[in-house]
């Protein structure tokens, strides 16, 4: 009786990134079908890997342990009828198991009987041989696989992962991600990094319309907008309403960048932070009823008391109602409010988003990341949705500092500490374009395989492209954004 596991839980189940896993599917050290895993071939890639039997269950306790707020628990553990629900499930699939092996045993029983009978009407020697068979498969059973116990152990983990977190598969794009704690499907995609097409996200306006495939799903938030009888008996169902019982598939659309209105949005000054002298970072949050629907990459119009500027927004989508924007210090009014004249609290008015600087979500191939001086900020939000997709074999960054120091190199280095497949490289743009550029792409010899992003100068950006094609690069693998 085979049992499968989905590529992002069996990477949570044995600690690697998802990217490394489909790495190891390309070069056929690791058999899948369908996306999914097989239990015998996970222990065979991963024989050093120990589960153990009450790890999420531990997990859970240290939450206990560290906070008795309340509100914590909430966050963390799902709503009490969708975890009796999840148990409820996971109850009858070990009903139907220990059925299934109760009939097995059964079957076996008849066998070995069958086995005698016919032992009776055979000579002394093959009466002898068959008898034996019997007894060595009676051996074999009771004596159990050599990995019976690391896959008690798997098997345990996995169950409670399912009842602490749920997989979504979202078609046609092929994206999953997981449902934790009281997240509706909306909410859990959008912290996954996964863009899909809403609108108001409080069941108004019924532009998170979905198709429930297969699995099993709960309404936890009441809406008004009303669906088709067709629709409903066709699994329709709100994205922003429901949360997932059970893995499920879904059937919804992922946004691009031209699917996104223009949003005017009054946000409140959360925190300002000098990076420089020069340069600094204004941390924004919007409404709970008006997130700001954008891609990593993007930019808004910021505006106060009559002082306004266009910005890339350097935080990524998944940060819920954060934005980040870093502000150099020039001649737009908007820099000149920010630098004298604005404080904690403050009411700021964000239009946007703008741009076409987004990510290919449809990729998977290495990624190098290019940026000049603040161009880092909207590769920085690219970076991070990358990385909450976990899609791309490896990352590369390589940050040119002209102007400005690099102002968050702390960061980038956490990054390289955190992530095996995160490369991080500073230079200097002292030592010349060209020799910017010859020290970039003495890395990468042939690009044929990789997508770039480059923001900065225009200068900077039409060399690094050209140099890029140079090497072999696809124009469809050249993504940039001038910045001058």
């Amino acid at each position: 009786m085979a049992h499968y596991l989905p590529l992002s839980r069996v990477a949570r189940l044995v600690g690697v990134t998802r990217s490394a896993l489909q790495k190891m599917i390309q070069q056929g050290e690791l058999a899948t079908f369908d996306g999914m895993v097989e239990l015998d071939e996970l222990l065979r890639v991963f024989p050093d890997i120990q589960w153990q039997d009450e790890g999420e269950l531990e997990h859970v306790n240290a939450i206990k342990e560290r906070a008795f707020a309340k509100r914590i628990l909430e966050r963390t553990l799902p709503d009490k009828e969708v975890l009796a629900e999840r148990l409820y499930q996971l109850g009858k699939e070990l009903g139907s198991a220990k059925s299934l092996l109760l009939h097995y045993d059964q079957v076996f029983d008849w066998l070995c009987q069958q086995m005698s009978e016919v032992a009776k009407d055979m000579g002394r020697e093959p009466a002898a041989a068959v008898l034996a068979l019997k007894h060595q498969l009676r051996q074999q059973l009771n004596a159990g696989p050599e990995e019976a116990g690391r896959a008690r152990s798997l098997l345990a983990e996995e169950s409670v992962m399912r009842i602490m977190s749920v997989h979504v598969t979202v078609q046609p794009s092929g994206h999953d991600f997981f449902v934790e704690g009281n997240d509706t499907l909306l909410e859990a995609a959008l912290r996954a990094g996964i863009p899909l097409n809403y609108g108001c996200s409080s069941g108004n306006c019924g532009e998170c319309k979905a198709r429930l495939v297969s699995g099993q799903v709960k309404k936890v938030h009441p809406y008004d907008y009303v669906l088709s009888e067709a629709e409903k008996a066709n699994g329709g169902l709100l994205l922003c309403s429901y949360t997932a019982v059970t893995d499920v598939v879904i059937e919804a659309e992922v946004a691009g960048a031209a699917d996104i209105p223009q949003q005017i949005i009054q946000t409140r000054v959360r925190n300002i932070e000098p990076l420089t002298e020069d340069l600094l970072a204004l941390h924004l949050f919007t409404p709970r009823s008006q997130r700001l629907r954008f891609l990593a990459g993007q930019r808004v119009r910021l505006s106060i008391d009559g002082a306004e500027g266009d910005y890339h927004i350097a935080s990524c989508p998944c940060e819920d109602r954060h934005i980040e924007v870093h502000v150099r210090r020039d001649n737009r009014n908007f820099a000149r409010k920010a630098f004298t004249g604005l404080h904690k609290e403050d009411m700021v008015t964000l239009t946007g988003p703008e741009g076409n600087f987004v990510v290919k979500l449809d990729s998977h191939r290495p990624v190098i990341f290019l940026a000049w001086d603040d161009g880092f900020a909207p590769i920085k939000s690219l970076l991070q949705h990358v990385m909450s997709l976990e899609a791309a074999d490896a990352m590369y960054l390589y940050w040119v500092s002209d102007r400005l120091v690099h102002y968050q190199e702390n960061l980038c280095r956490s990054w390289v500490d955190a992530l095996d497949n995160f490369h991080y490289r500073p230079l200097a743009a002292q030592s010349g374009l060209a020799g910017v550029i010859a020290a970039i792409f003495a890395d990468h010899p042939d690009l044929a395989r990789f997508d770039i992003y480059a923001a900065g100068p225009a200068e900077f950006v039409d060399a690094a492209r050209d140099a890029a094609l140079a090497r072999g690069l696809s124009l469809l693998g050249w993504h940039s954004e001038r910045m001058d």
